[in-house]
């Protein structure tokens, strides 16, 4: 088997369209002259268990947007952020306590758009040493994580669509056990499995 490193990076290096919230609905039409704010997430491989896991974490249910839904860590660009980079390190660190200075980064996927109005780039690093998670009691209810190799393979992935402002939404999920992973982390991640794939 290849070198998983080698492996992601050769997916960064495919090429490959920017993604929305809105690829699987043509026909709602997106806002004219609408204004969207620049955030970073990062997407964590940690190499650190043999098997390359995904770390993800479940927002915490007390939270007025997406409760309860499976995130990557990450969040806006602030005005004290050098680069989208910048800010995917620093909630990074914020939200489940991960030292800035722990992750390699291995670049950036294409960026994602979503209904809430963000720009968001995904930020691809790896985690070659162990850190002890600390969720931001605030915003996240736990953190965990998935075997890499399960959110690589698309045919892991399901449609499934629900009714959202008067509308039926199609939107990509893929589950694992008892996480429910849908919506902008699932369409990114998905995006990242077909590099992987070509």
């Amino acid at each position: 088997m290849r070198d998983p490193v080698e492996r992601l990076r050769a997916a960064l290096a495919q090429p490959g369209a920017e993604s929305s919230d809105f690829d699987l609905n043509p026909d709602f039409k997106l806002p004219e002259g609408r204004r969207l704010r620049p955030a970073g997430v990062l997407v964590p491989v940690s190499l650190t268990t043999g098997t390359p896991r995904l770390i993800l974490t479940k927002r915490s249910s007390a939270l007025k947007h997406h409760p309860g839904q499976i995130a990557f860590p990450g969040g806006k660009q602030e005005e004290d952020d050098a680069d989208v980079t910048a800010a995917a390190l620093r909630e990074a660190e914020e939200e489940i306590g991960l030292p800035r200075d722990l992750p390699r980064v291995l670049g950036q996927l294409p960026e994602h758009e979503t209904v809430t109005g963000f720009r968001v780039t995904p930020v691809l690093a790896v985690l070659e040493q162990n850190f002890e998670p600390v969720p931001e009691t605030g915003e996240v209810e736990e953190v965990f994580s998935v075997p890499l190799a399960h959110v690589l393979d698309g045919a892991n992935y399901l449609i499934e669509s629900r009714y959202w402002r008067g509308m039926r939404r199609h939107y990509f999920t893929v589950p694992f056990g008892p996480y429910y992973i849908w919506g902008a982390t699932a369409r990114m991640l998905r995006g990242l499995a077909a590099r992987m794939e070509a």
